[in-house]
């Protein structure tokens, strides 16, 4: 009955929260993409600027000289959920750029076994089926120059469709803008505001199949809830420097802030606000390989003893690069350094001009 109850609590957690403003909804989009991106603690919004700009922060899709297309796969939760990625990018002149990508985070395969035991008590296997529960959030992206020698600008359009085999489904839309200016001495600072709309998702609930499992548990889920629900504003601020030595070693530094409008366990927190660092850096060798490392995802853990302890997320990649080929790989997750649950990301980048 294990699988039963998977349902029973996937649905238990909508229902509970959909009274109120969820505070973390669409968290699925908030993972980050790119191997590159994720070895250096995700402190790339100053400094992106390739295809996964349209993530990260969509001004930096400026940058295209030609199209590229981006693809990621990982795999979380001792490989119970998948989580892939599919971007694609390219100039429309020298001022503008636009951006399409594609986030799929699943669980495929789940047991459904609401309908093993049948109306006589009788335990029958051939009633188990299997179903998905996946999100999806697809992005499209526009970048242009501002007039200001060095400053650009991007937005993004969102679609979010979430999945609960046929038990549930939402729709939901949100907008995200972002800043990048180049400085003077390879100095960059990044401004991303995600959900600046917040991305409002509306729930449709099958209630044929809420009414099967009503009365699984006495007292609970007896009415349906609540659908609809919001994703409150993220913003991040970022700044980098890039040194060159000797004409083939390069390092880059970077760092984030990262700010929700909610008080929680991040280092820093308010009943306004709460802000999360995030450091990074990549080392390169003749722009051919990269060594990247960086930390993040800071908290305040209460121990046992009712003691805190900051916790925080270290994370590690390398990169080669082959004319128009990238390959990178990233050992990361997307909890802390206690979580023991690290995860294999590798991510496949394509610029067009090698068939030019």
């Amino acid at each position: 009955m294990k699988n039963y109850y998977v349902i029973l609590l996937t649905l238990t957690s909508l229902i509970a929260s959909a009274q109120t403003t969820r505070k973390y909804s669409n968290e699925f989009m908030n993972i980050g993409v790119d191997a590159a991106a994720l070895g250096m603690s995700n402190a790339v919004v100053s400094q992106t600027a390739d295809v996964n700009s349209g993530y990260w922060n969509p001004a930096g899709l400026v940058h295209l000289e030609d199209s590229q297309l981006s693809l990621m796969h990982s795999s979380y939760f001792a490989n119970i959920a998948n989580y892939n990625y599919i971007a694609y990018a390219m100039p429309l002149d020298n001022e503008s750029a636009l951006g399409i990508s594609l986030i799929r985070f699943g669980v495929d395969d789940i047991l459904d076994t609401t309908q093993l035991i049948d109306d006589q008590g009788n335990i029958n296997y051939d009633r188990i089926s299997t179903f998905s529960t996946a999100d999806y959030g697809l992005t499209f992206s526009y970048a242009r120059k501002l007039p200001l020698d060095g400053l650009n600008f991007g937005i993004n359009a969102k679609i979010i469709r979430r999945i609960i085999g046929d038990f549930a489904s939402s729709w939901g839309f949100g907008l995200d803008a972002g800043i990048q200016f180049e400085g003077n001495n390879n100095w960059k600072f990044g401004f991303m505001a995600r959900d600046i709309t917040t991305t409002y998702n509306a729930w449709s609930i099958d209630e044929d199949k809420f009414e099967q499992i009503s009365g699984a548990i006495e007292g609970e889920n007896q009415e349906l809830p609540e659908t609809t629900e919001i994703t409150i504003p993220k913003l991040q601020l970022g700044m980098s420097k890039k040194w060159i030595f000797h004409y083939d070693y390069s390092l880059l530094a970077a760092v984030n802030l990262n700010m929700r409008f909610a008080q929680n366990n991040d280092i820093i927190s308010t009943s306004f606000a709460s802000i999360n660092p995030a450091l990074g850096f990549e080392f390169g060798y003749t722009d051919l390989v990269f060594l990247r490392a960086g930390v993040g995802n800071f908290q305040n853990e209460i121990q046992i003893d009712n003691s805190e302890q900051i916790s925080f997320q270290p994370n590690f990649g390398v990169g080669f690069k082959y004319r128009g080929i990238q390959i990178d790989y990233a050992f990361t997750d997307i909890g802390d350094q206690s979580a023991a649950l690290y995860s294999n990301v590798f991510s496949l980048k394509i610029d067009f001009s090698i068939f030019r």
